[in-house]
C-alpha cells in the first residue's frame, strides 16, 4: 500500500487523468512556475536570516 491506502496502480491512473485534463505543456509550465516560487521563497528565507544576523545600522 502506498500513501493513505492509495496503491501504485491508482497513482498511475490519477497521473494519466491529470495529464489528459491539463496537457503536458500546461503541466510543464505549472512545474516551472512552482519551482520559481519555491526558489524565491527559499531565497527570501535566506535573506531574512542574513538580515537578522547582521542588522543594518540606522541613519540616526
Amino acid at each position: 500500500m502506498g500513501l493513505s491506502g492509495i496503491g501504485p496502480g491508482s497513482l498511475i491512473v490519477i497521473l494519466v487523468i491529470v495529464v489528459l485534463l491539463f496537457g503536458t505543456k500546461r503541466l510543464r509550465s505549472l512545474g516551472k512556475d512552482l519551482g520559481i516560487g519555491v526558489k524565491s521563497f527559499k531565497k527570501g528565507l535566506h535573506d531574512d536570516d542574513n538580515e537578522s544576523d547582521n542588522p543594518k545600522p540606522s541613519g540616526d
